[in-house]
């Protein structure tokens, strides 16, 4: 088992593949995961990206990007181990820590890709550049 298990679900009011197109662009991940070095092994197009990480953890992570009502249910997980043997304690900080960062990086991308949206408004068609997001 994992000493770190994240997993996360957020609503965004984007079609799939705008929110794929803010996660695909390599030179973005620096920004979302600024300790991690993400390296994709399974690019599924609108319904998201797998990679193995390295750095500060070592172990997977996943966006699965799910089709709903009128836009994105954004499934994130982080599966990893820190590095050496950490005390329980510095496992749940380090927990704790990357679930918050997991649902502030949602917002972030809720935001840039609903761009201000009105509740019960359709989405915009266009995409929103990964820059935007980070």
């Amino acid at each position: 088992m994992p000493q770190i298990d994240v997993a996360d679900e957020t609503f965004v009011v984007a079609p799939p593949s705008a929110v794929a197109a803010a996660f695909a662009d390599p030179a973005a991940w620096p920004g979302f995961w600024p300790d991690l070095t993400p390296s994709v092994y399974a690019d599924r197009g609108a319904e998201g990206l797998r990679w193995t990480v390295t750095g500060a953890l070592t172990g997977t992570m996943e966006v699965w990007l799910e089709p709903m009502l009128d836009g994105t249910l954004v499934h994130y997980f982080l599966r990893a181990d820190l590095p050496g043997e950490p005390t329980p304690r510095r496992a749940r900080q380090e927990r704790t820590r990357r679930q918050l960062a997991a649902k502030a990086l949602a917002f972030r991308l809720k935001g840039a890709l609903e761009q201000g949206r009105a509740p019960g408004c359709a989405p915009a068609a266009a995409a929103v550049p990964p820059s935007a997001v980070s």
